[in-house]
């Protein structure tokens, strides 16, 4: 279906069904309207009605080469003519040449693939590695974070959805470095640097290194923030595993494939991982994948061990015939190298111009295609827009104004993120934001202070 082909009727009864039969994620039920989508096609999807959206939200972070991209598409479709399916014991073509890519991007010593559905199980994976490899149990994660909705998964993660799930044990939270809103009193991003890895050094000693396995965190934080780790943080970390004997799991979901103009947002530092666990663009979404990439070290863990884990579909032929695409597309068109200048070349001092114009937006931050605006009612107190854990008038207003003028953004708490296709064009961008801009000057009232 093209968006010039609008069908309210169909997209009424799509509706109607999903309201009679879907049960949504993080939903009320009784208080959702979910927009029933008739298409896409690169940046942009539409409805039944013929409304047209500029998708800056990459739906959850995760359409990274946008929709139908026509290489990936037809991958799909030669699989499936193929071979549509395989058990996970048999050797097949799409999955080892999908491994050999995804681990070819990573480290030298980071040569093995396990394939998931999606990240929350790569992560719980990962976790399981740690854990076996080590002989440990501990978990250290951020506050400020998200890894998924299994049950290992939800309780490493450190934002408020865990709070109704933590059934999983051996999980500890800790602060990651965030200046704009720093807990250790720091006044710069060295400082905020140095205190954030004492913290953490301090947390290490009174858990006890003996019982840690694995410390998990996202390369850049996403849904918590689009938090930039400040320069020397990840080495400090790496330095800190390697001290104290644990592990480093770098949850690349969100922050992989391009998102920050590199593969893995974990190459903006010096420091290597011993797992990566990696989903959402590896294939832009379009049929579920995810993974853990694993260091040499600890896949020979598994050399005459076995392995105590294992899914139906992993590695299924047609989400990694579209991986292969999305890579090999990548690489053809220069899509991470894309993402890197558009991000630092029009994002940045586009974003940098709202902050002027706006007082709402306290601080931008970001790489790649992948920016966060911190919106407050006073930059002199940071008094965010909209509380912890949930939303404010202002918040529902400023996604109802871009919603209205056609762009559709990722909002969290009080953040706005520009989460664009990493082959976004510069004339979509300045379209994006010029609709961003007239929708804060819609919320400027909010601003309280001076």
């Amino acid at each position: 279906m093209t968006e010039q082909s609008a069908n309210p009727t169909r997209g009424k009864e799509v509706f109607d069904l999903d309201r009679a039969h879907v049960f949504h994620s993080w939903s009320a039920q009784g208080q959702i309207t979910p927009m029933p989508v008739a298409g896409g096609q690169g940046s942009y999807f539409w409805d039944y009605e013929g409304n047209k959206y500029l998708d800056f939200s990459c739906q959850l972070v995760f359409t990274n080469i946008g929709f139908q991209h026509p290489k990936v598409v037809k991958a799909i479709q030669d699989q499936a003519a193929k071979l549509a399916t395989i058990a996970p014991q048999h050797a097949n073509e799409a999955r080892s040449e999908a491994a050999k890519r995804i681990s070819d991007r990573a480290g030298e010593h980071l040569n093995k693939v396990f394939f998931t559905n999606a990240g929350a199980d790569g992560v719980e994976n990962a976790i399981r590695l740690a854990r076996l490899h080590t002989g440990k149990h501990k978990i250290l994660s951020f506050y400020r974070s998200y890894h998924g909705n299994t049950t290992t998964a939800i309780t490493a993660t450190g934002d408020p959805r865990r709070w109704p799930n933590e059934n999983a044990t051996g999980h500890v939270h800790f602060f990651g470095p965030y200046l704009y809103r720093t807990v250790f009193w720091a006044k710069d991003e060295a400082e905020e640097c140095q205190r954030a890895l004492e913290h953490l050094e301090q947390v290490i000693i009174f858990e006890g290194p003996g019982t840690i396995a694995a410390i998990l965190i996202e390369s850049v934080v996403g849904t918590a923030g689009v938090l930039i780790p400040p320069v020397g943080y990840l080495e400090g970390v790496r330095a800190l595993c390697d001290k104290y004997g644990i592990k480093w799991i770098a949850d690349e979901v969100m922050s992989g494939f391009g998102r920050t103009g590199k593969w893995f947002a974990y190459q903006h530092s010096a420091a290597e991982p011993d797992l990566i666990v990696f989903a959402k663009g590896v294939n832009s979404g379009y049929v579920p994948l995810g993974g853990v990439i694993i260091s040499d070290e600890i896949a020979a863990s598994f050399k005459d061990r076995v392995f105590p884990g294992g899914l139906t579909y992993s590695g299924h032929p047609l989400a990694t015939a579209a991986a292969v695409a999305t890579i090999d597309a990548m690489t053809e068109e220069k899509i991470v190298e894309h993402a890197a200048r558009v991000g630092q070349e029009v994002i940045k001092p586009l974003l940098e111009e709202l902050m002027a114009k706006h007082k709402v937006i306290g601080e931008v931050r970001g790489l790649g295609v992948f920016w966060a605006l911190d919106l407050v009612k006073d930059r002199a107190t940071h008094e965010p827009l909209a509380p912890y854990g949930g939303s404010s008038p202002a918040m529902n207003e400023l996604m109802a104004a871009c919603k209205k003028a056609g762009m559709i953004p990722f909002m969290n708490f009080n953040r706005i993120h520009v989460c664009p296709p990493c082959n976004v064009s510069e004339a979509e961008v300045r379209e994006g934001i010029a609709i961003l801009d007239a929708a804060l000057a819609s919320i400027a009232s909010y601003y309280t202070g001076s």
